[in-house]
């Protein structure tokens, strides 16, 4: 009888260790299950916001560096990289292909200064050889109702030019005589874009000489 009194309160013992046995191992792979949800979660928001931040500007990859001008000879090809193609897609454009002509972009001044609409800048030179050229100030937004419309590019058959070819434009938020390409907006930043059509230097863009492209001058900025 007292054997067997003091074997029975070791049950309860037994019964509770295996029920907190049980209650750690389900803890383990519930944390196990929620660890990896959360490293799932975790990297789907850090590859959408990097793939955002990728194409939300210009091509990320694959530019040549020319002056304050970067061209982009493969964007327009058939091994354009993932991130060129998802920038077309973001802005629903369709780049000019290798045989078609030439992009070239701008964001800095020759100083190496991100360019301002608040500013006034002058572009001077002249474009590589080409059939024709386009130039804008891409990103311009939405265009304001008070506003009156105005010029956002010239193009080679319509610009002035110098007796040797060469060109000078004005961009800046104030009228000026000649070539003048008003600033999309009081201020805030901005980016030019040249394309060239039917150029030869598509295939070898790395090859161009700092003359080639236009340069590009702060004159004055808005106090």
């Amino acid at each position: 009888m007292i054997a067997g009194s003091q074997a029975h309160p070791g049950k309860p013992r037994a019964v509770a260790a295996g029920a907190l046995r049980t209650l750690r191992g389900a803890w383990r792979r519930s944390a196990g299950i929620g660890l990896a949800l959360y490293a799932l979660a975790l990297g789907a928001v850090l590859g959408l916001a990097s793939a955002d931040w990728a194409t939300r500007g210009g091509y990320p990859f694959g530019g040549v560096t020319v002056g304050a001008w970067t061209l982009w000879p493969r964007v327009g090809s058939t091994g354009a990289d993932p991130y060129a193609r998802a920038v077309n897609a973001r802005r629903g454009e369709i780049p000019l292909a290798v045989g078609e002509g030439l992009l070239m972009t701008a964001a800095d001044d020759d100083g190496g200064r991100p360019l301002d609409a608040a500013c006034t800048y002058s572009l001077t030179g002249a474009t590589p050889p080409a059939r024709a050229w386009t130039l804008t100030v891409t990103g311009r937004g939405e265009a304001d109702p008070a506003r009156p419309p105005m010029r956002e590019g010239f193009t080679s058959t319509e610009i002035l030019r110098e007796r040797d070819g060469r060109f000078a434009i004005t961009l800046g938020p104030e009228a000026e005589p000649g070539n003048w390409l008003p600033s999309p907006r009081a201020e805030g930043p901005m980016r030019l874009a040249i394309r060239l059509y039917d150029t030869p230097v598509a295939a070898s863009a790395g090859s161009l000489d700092r003359d080639a492209v236009p340069a590009i001058t702060r004159v004055a900025c808005r106090s």
